[in-house]
């Protein structure tokens, strides 16, 4: 390949990495925007409040990709929390609907890799209170947007290659395609074949300013309808699509 750098051996290399640390992992704070507030869940302050969210999905279908779930009682509910959400890995958070004051939804910073400058976000889990609103791509760019102003240089996205939803969802949020993962895992007795999307750091600039412009009051109408959808602002920034 033309230009490809080479070492004194001839080999391909890769290019050297210049003038960046190994950021801290993500802090258990808060983060804020217009219709949302993304915070470290608790579960005695958030866990009846999304049990309530997240029961407004009668038939359940929310839980197919997910590893765990449906749960048959609030206790049942707060008991996984109790077990799975409380580590640093994953680092599980609330999404806050700042008009009501209800915790809506969940997600997580997951495999979280400081020395690598990488970290995946997961645990994704709407109500369908928070689907297809503002607050929903919101808590997601407050969460893109902490990673990277820690500077790590790769936030990754994974789901069930069947989950159609999730991928689509990848690649409007900003995360280009990376491939398919076959027999990656196994969950709920079925397998998995996982497909992979990802955003670097050198793409943030240009997503950062797709997200600004699509958040912006400007961008809604007076009944909340979008003028300009964020896919037709991330799809020149993807690298491949899949």
């Amino acid at each position: 390949m033309s230009g490809m750098r080479t070492n004194a051996l001839g080999q391909p290399i890769g290019e050297d990495v210049v003038g960046w640390s190994r950021p801290v992992p993500p802090p258990r704070m808060p983060m804020a925007g217009r219709w949302c507030r993304v915070e470290p869940l608790d579960t005695a302050r958030h866990g009846a409040e999304l049990f309530d969210a997240v029961s407004a999905d009668r038939d359940g279908r929310n839980w197919t990709y997910l590893a765990y779930g449906p749960f048959a009682s609030c206790d049942e509910y707060l008991g996984w929390m109790r077990t799975a959400c409380a580590g640093e890995d994953p680092l599980f958070h609330a999404i806050v609907d700042i008009a009501s004051g209800k915790a809506v939804g969940v997600a997580s910073y997951l495999r979280i890799d400081p020395a690598g400058g990488c970290i995946e976000v997961g645990h994704i889990h709407y109500a369908p209170a928070l689907q297809r609103t503002p607050a929903a791509t919101e808590a997601m760019y407050l969460m893109m947007q902490r990673v990277f102003a820690l500077g790590y240089r790769r936030y990754e996205w994974k789901c069930d290659s069947l989950n159609a939803p999730s991928r689509a969802a990848a690649q409007r949020l900003g995360f280009s395609y990376e491939g398919i993962f076959r027999q990656a895992t196994m969950y709920k007795g079925r397998n998995r074949d996982t497909a992979w999307y990802a955003t670097i750091d050198r793409e943030w600039p240009a997503l950062e300013a797709a997200y600004a412009r699509w958040l912006a009051p400007a961008n809604f109408d007076a009944q909340g309808r979008q003028r300009q959808s964020l896919s037709a602002l991330t799809a020149p920034i993807l690298v491949a699509r899949g």
